[in-house]
């Protein structure tokens, strides 16, 4: 939902209307509340607010977990440089899985 000018609400209109801005925000508008001009803060339902936490966790766990691949990534390129003998294809697939598995687990256990 687009923010309009009627969700641009300067400070001290909020203060002594807070309660009919809360009501506004619990059906589904979003409002800026400003002040001396200039946006200050936001106010935004509480299960809004929860679930843009939670796509937060989710990134952070998903660039944890590129950021994993990508070390193993380097790591076997430095393998191959120095020479030594690389894993077989299918063990990797294998511990990238397992890897995914983990991250994926890990993630469901703190939702």
């Amino acid at each position: 939902m687009p923010i309009t000018s009627q969700d641009i609400v300067p400070f001290n209109k909020a203060r002594t209307n807070l309660t009919a801005l809360a009501d506004e925000v619990r059906a589904g508008s979003e409002k800026i509340i400003t002040r001396n001009g200039e946006s200050y803060v936001a106010l935004v339902d509480a299960r809004k607010l929860d679930y843009y936490h939670e796509l937060e966790r989710e990134k952070q766990a998903q660039a944890g977990f590129h950021a994993s691949l990508l070390h193993d990534a380097i790591g076997g390129m430095r393998d191959i440089r120095a020479g030594k003998p690389g894993i077989d294809p299918e063990q990797a697939k294998a511990r990238g899985q397992k890897k995914l598995d983990a991250a994926i687990a890990a993630h469901k256990a703190r939702v």
